[in-house]
């Protein structure tokens, strides 16, 4: 299986205690340059930086074609990061995006890529039991301690979904 991610759905992860989901769920994940200096050069989060140069199952691969990046990034207003995924989506036919910024969702599934975001990959670890209903609890609690911004609609949906009051 060949995924792609963006930024926001790594840093979910590690603010949810839950980075290793991505390895048990897909084995390698491929990261575009641009969201590896994301992940990576903020100085504030160097913790997180470390946890990411560390990380054996995240593979930085470099985009393709620099001039699509470009393209995507002045006709849609999305972010360097955000563009490259999704071109390097693209050019691996990844099967799958991981994506949570709702403008980057719309332009990748109008280009045909399949797109999940933390939701989506922590309602696949609970279907696969990798996680209790009482982890997916702990996931969503600490995402919002953290200020990750995940609709209340989304954060509603997977606590019905796995049974949360």
């Amino acid at each position: 299986m060949i995924v792609v991610s963006d930024t926001t759905p790594i840093i979910s992860l590690m603010k949810a205690g839950q980075l290793e989901l991505l390895q048990k769920l897909f084995g390698v994940v491929y990261i575009p340059e641009a969201v590896y200096r994301e992940l990576t050069e903020n100085e504030a989060f160097s913790e997180e930086a470390k946890l990411v140069r560390e990380c054996e199952f995240l593979f930085v691969e470099e985009v393709d074609n620099g001039k699509s990046v470009a393209i995507l990034r002045n006709f849609t207003g999305l972010d360097a990061g955000e563009s490259e995924a999704i071109i390097l989506a693209d050019e691996k036919s990844s099967d799958v995006l991981l994506m949570d910024e709702h403008k980057g969702r719309q332009v990748a599934k109008k280009m045909g890529i399949t797109i999940t975001g933390t939701i989506g990959i922590l309602t696949q670890a609970f279907d696969e039991g990798m996680l209790t209903k009482e982890d997916v609890e702990r996931c969503i609690e600490q995402l919002k301690e953290n200020g990750i911004r995940i609709s209340e609609k989304l954060y509603q949906r997977l606590g019905m979904y796995v049974g949360l009051g």
